[in-house]
């Protein structure tokens, strides 16, 4: 018969529950009788899952089957299509070859991995920030969620233990689990390319899930940090913009510095109408142009500004 222990399968799965029983010559198939049970883990009782014998045959839970060309080498293996996590439990396999008779049990364990992302996550509130370790869609419900970091500096993995904030475990219409667990980042203290690891440990994993969110300079900085960044350095504009300004007079007096024009009292009257009525155009007048008047520009300029 069957070995006892513990079988594992993950959800929606197709499983097979193994039962032998051996003998020296071949079966005669319509002298055998299988069985099949399963207790509940809520319910003290035993259910019919499958039953064979001569030329009777009922699957109490659709899709179970037993192959009847195996029963007559001795494996009476019981196959289950799309196991649901409620199929779990304790399942026997009863054995009748006239005039024999032998069980064996075994426990069916039914597991969902889960799907497991990381992300930032930003609180407007306070423009605090958080990397986001979501675990969705597991089962049992134990599961374990730890953060690591390195950096160039100390390159070995240290698990951290600080500013961790697990989340509430959600159980799921289906009897799956959700849960998060977010760390909160002190970007200012932390050195770039720092190195944040979410490491993520279930029955249902063979090894644990990792994944990597990496601290970049831009990162480093908070919006309120940015601001105070920009008003440090706000006093500089004013110098600058008067830079440009000279350099711009600079540039139209090389330009013009050969032109033997003046500037006569009425083309100073002429200027400051326009001026006066916000009219900044090029014109022609009395023979010379803007151009060769550097005087203009820079009155324009000033004026302007």
């Amino acid at each position: 018969m069957m070995e006892g222990g513990t079988q594992t399968t993950p959800l929606n799965d197709n499983v097979t529950i193994f039962c032998n029983f051996f003998d020296s010559e071949p079966h005669n198939i319509t002298s055998v009788g299988i069985t099949w049970f399963r207790k509940s883990p809520t319910f003290d009782k035993e259910f019919k899952v499958f039953e064979f014998f001569g030329d009777h045959l009922k699957a109490f839970r659709p899709g179970a089957s037993v192959s009847p060309w195996r029963l007559k080498s001795g494996d009476a293996s019981l196959q289950l299509p799309g196991v649901q996590l409620e199929e779990a439990g304790e399942y026997r396999c009863e054995v009748v070859s006239t005039p024999k008779k032998a069980h064996g049990r075994i426990w069916l364990g039914v597991v969902a991995s889960p799907a497991c992302r990381l992300f930032q996550v930003v609180v407007k509130e306070n423009e605090s920030k958080y990397i986001m370790c979501e675990s969705s869609g597991f089962y049992p419900e134990a599961i374990n969620i730890t953060w690591e970091k390195w950096t160039r500096q100390v390159p070995h993995h240290v698990e951290i233990f600080e500013d961790v904030i697990p989340g509430p475990t959600i159980k799921n219409a289906d009897g799956t689990f959700n849960v998060t667990s977010k760390l909160k980042l002190n970007s200012s203290q932390e050195d770039p390319e720092t190195v944040y690891q979410c490491v993520v440990q279930h029955v249902s994993l063979y090894t644990p899930w990792r994944s990597n969110f990496t601290l970049t300079s831009r990162q480093r900085f908070s919006e309120s940090e940015k601001t105070a960044v920009f008003a440090n350095y706000l006093w500089i504009l004013p110098f600058i913009v008067f830079g440009l300004i000279l350099l711009i007079v600079l540039i139209l007096w090389k330009k013009v510095r050969g032109s033997k024009t003046k500037f006569s009292p009425m083309s100073w009257g002429w200027l400051q109408e326009l001026r006066d009525h916000g009219h900044w155009v090029v014109l022609g007048f009395s023979g010379w142009m803007w151009r060769d008047c550097w005087y203009c520009w820079v009155f324009v300029v000033c004026g302007f500004f």
